[in-house]
């Protein structure tokens, strides 16, 4: 049984497509589903399902004993204020699944994320001590304590068999629509181009970046589901991995993409930046993937023009397309000792 928290979310509901084309035994794990995200669940055919507070107490009481646990569930506003949540859903829930997973002896995969690396100033380097980051907001700062407690535990060898925290850069591609304000600028271009035949763009709050040259790591949803899967299935040195492509691209780029996508031609305009966005926002992301790579995972990043052209095309046709889960490449993996 392999369990999935935040399975009815962005990337755990991709995760949960991808496996299940595997025909293997789903334990999925959420919040109290909503319409929009329950749609995630469409077209798998056979999965159990535990709201977080059952699951937890199901896991620990011995009712449920899975294989695995992949856990993206939490909360990701990046704009959440109250400390308190954060800490109780993003920090404590994941101890408690850790401390399972090492007493049991069960491979845990947990998403960290890239907003603990702040402003960028240190770099995106996944080598870098969390103690030496800076995230720019409380959701960054939840993410970048469990890195630091999941480290120091390791240190003393109070871990699980295998673990990895994973950084998501700027992650985009199906089964997105229920993030609203916080779903990735593919979807919020095309919802823009469909209503009124134009994209709007963030002006630049940094004058080493033109409006709309604001650089990011846009990487394919299919593409972190495949780190996942080598880093449950490889042995690899237990630690944090950014999950990226390592090639930043520009907002022109992905918007240029998607008027492209849709037959249409390029009509950007630029406006002022949200004032609970100027003082976090990150003009520049570009994950460092060598550690990966050296690990001896063998993922390579889909080119955004085709993620964003795959994209667009879920979402004209979900119906067609609700089978689609990885638009990644993947080559031969080296053996590991």
């Amino acid at each position: 049984m392999i369990a999935i928290t935040g399975a009815a979310g962005f990337i755990g509901s991709n995760l949960a497509h991808r496996l299940a084309d595997e025909h293997l035994d789903l334990l999925l794990v959420d919040s109290q589903l909503s319409p929009a995200n329950a749609l995630n669940f469409a077209d798998l055919s056979s999965f159990r399902y535990l709201q977080h507070d059952k699951f937890i107490s199901q896991l620990e009481s011995g009712r449920v004993n899975p294989d695995v646990i992949f856990h993206l569930g939490a909360c990701s506003s990046t704009t959440e204020k109250d400390w308190s949540y954060l800490e109780s859903n993003n920090i404590d829930y994941t101890r408690r699944l850790w401390t399972w997973c090492q007493w049991r002896e069960r491979p845990f995969i947990y998403a960290s994320s890239a907003a603990t690396y702040g402003d960028g100033s240190r770099g995106f380097n996944d080598r870098t001590h969390p103690a030496e980051l800076s995230p720019l907001n409380l959701y960054g700062k939840s993410k970048n304590d469990f890195d630091l407690w999941a480290l120091n535990q390791h240190s003393q060898g109070n871990m699980p068999p295998r673990w990895a925290g994973l950084k998501f850069f700027n992650v985009y591609g199906p089964r997105e629509t229920h993030k609203g304000r916080m779903a990735s600028m593919v979807y919020h271009c095309r919802e823009q181009i469909l209503d009124c035949n134009r994209v709007r763009l963030f002006k630049s709050n940094d004058p080493r970046f033109s409006d709309g040259g604001q650089l990011r790591d846009f990487v394919h949803v299919g593409d972190c589901v495949e780190h996942m899967i080598w880093l449950w299935r490889h042995q690899h040195p237990g630690g944090l991995y950014n999950s990226g492509t390592g090639s930043p691209r520009s907002f022109h780029d992905l918007a240029n993409a998607v008027f492209a996508s849709m037959g249409r031609e390029p009509v950007i305009d630029y406006i002022s930046m949200p004032n609970d966005l100027v003082m976090q926002y990150q003009n520049y992301t570009c994950a460092d993937m060598t550690k990966l790579q050296n690990a001896g995972c063998g993922v390579l990043p889909t080119p955004l023009e085709l993620g964003v052209r795959e994209t667009v095309r879920f979402l004209e046709s979900p119906s067609r397309l609700s089978s689609y889960s990885s638009g990644s490449y993947v080559v031969p993996t080296r053996k590991t000792a």
